[in-house]
């Protein structure tokens, strides 16, 4: 029989105080090189030489980066390249599928009414502005809109054009019958109520929709036409004159709630001081300034453009006036002051516009 060996009483004694002494040394002298680092994963639907993946999301990344001093590392995924599609981002981050994407409310019609108001019809003026007052609005009003998501910055691209292939759009009787590509619940209405016969679908497949003949345009800011190559497959682009477009579209950039109240606290400070309004100004005057070069690109094929001015646009107006009172019915209907609301987003427009 083989011999057990039992280590004396005062040699245990030893190792026990030791080790345990080890375990409280151990927070007390941090070492430096054992700093947390987080990785955050994020995820939007336009490729990498858009201007929102490259002008706006890859800069944010590395400040943010530079400022958590290498803590925080963050990995972009244009394009839809952890799956999906566009319509699932919400969720996505919502349930921490990914930790941070960049997306339209509007994908999931009637979802979230409240942000809607600005995508009513000629409410909208430049992406800086109507971004600024996109934020500070939804801090008012719809927080509890988006609780299960901690969003950094709301923001809105500049006012959208008609952008036709083979077809002409120089008044609102023009527009009658034409399938035209629509981002959300809103502007579906008001072209609608401008006699088109609207079809949503998220921008990535409007390309494909306009060479096929599925569509016969779209309604996009000229930002986006240029990386989707837009400008390209139109033949006619359709400006809206006067102080207010015709329509804009939300966007809503935002990080799983849990992922980011886990933080360490001085961490979420790097992701707050990366957040809010600022930002939202600092994102609408990226797409202001990408408006010219893809109207550019669009001259440059030859292109015809059209402007609805004047008397032709009091009929626009006009004909979509509908869209803005059915919206305020809606609200009233839920328990909020529709017409308030809307006067609120017209005002902080107009503050933030200078106006």
């Amino acid at each position: 029989m083989s011999k057990v060996f039992r280590a004396p009483r005062r040699a245990l004694l030893w190792l026990g105080l030791s080790f345990a002494t080890g375990l409280l040394a151990g927070p007390l002298t941090p070492d430096p090189a054992a700093a947390q680092e987080v990785t955050l994963r994020v995820q939007h639907f336009l490729p990498t030489h858009s201007t929102t993946h490259k002008d706006f999301i890859e800069p944010w990344a590395r400040k943010v980066e530079a400022e958590s001093g290498g803590r925080i590392k963050i990995e972009i995924y244009p394009s839809m390249q952890l799956g999906g599609k566009p319509p699932a981002l919400y969720d996505q981050v919502r349930d921490g599928v990914v930790d941070i994407v960049w997306t339209l409310p509007g994908y999931t019609a009637g979802r979230f009414p409240i942000i809607e108001v600005f995508e009513l019809p000629f409410i909208a003026a430049s992406a800086e502005a109507t971004s600024q007052a996109a934020h500070e609005f939804y801090l008012r009003h719809a927080v509890e809109e988006f609780a299960d998501v901690h969003p950094l910055m709301v923001h809105v691209h500049g006012p959208g054009s008609l952008h036709m292939n083979n077809k002409e759009v120089k008044s609102l009787d023009d527009l009658k019958g034409l399938k035209v590509r629509a981002p959300t619940r809103m502007t579906n209405a008001a072209l609608e109520a401008l006699g088109a016969a609207p079809i949503g679908m998220p921008v990535p497949a409007v390309p494909e929709s306009l060479s096929r003949g599925v569509i016969d345009g779209a309604v996009l800011p000229y930002e986006v036409t240029l990386p989707l190559k837009v400008h390209e497959l139109t033949t006619s682009h359709t400006e809206i004159g006067g102080e207010r477009g015709l329509y804009t579209a939300v966007f809503l950039f935002a990080m799983n709630k849990a992922r980011y109240e886990a933080l360490p606290a001085e961490l979420r400070q790097v992701i707050d001081d990366n957040s809010g309004t600022a930002l939202a100004k600092q994102i609408g005057k990226v797409w202001d300034d990408a408006e010219q070069p893809g109207r550019q690109a669009a001259a440059d094929q030859g292109a015809s453009f059209y402007i609805i001015e004047g008397e032709e646009l009091a009929r626009w107006q006009a004909a979509t006036a509908g869209v803005t009172a059915g919206w305020i019915a809606q609200m009233d209907k839920a328990g909020k002051d529709g017409q308030a609301l809307v006067d609120e987003a017209t005002a902080l427009i107009a503050k933030y516009a200078g106006e």
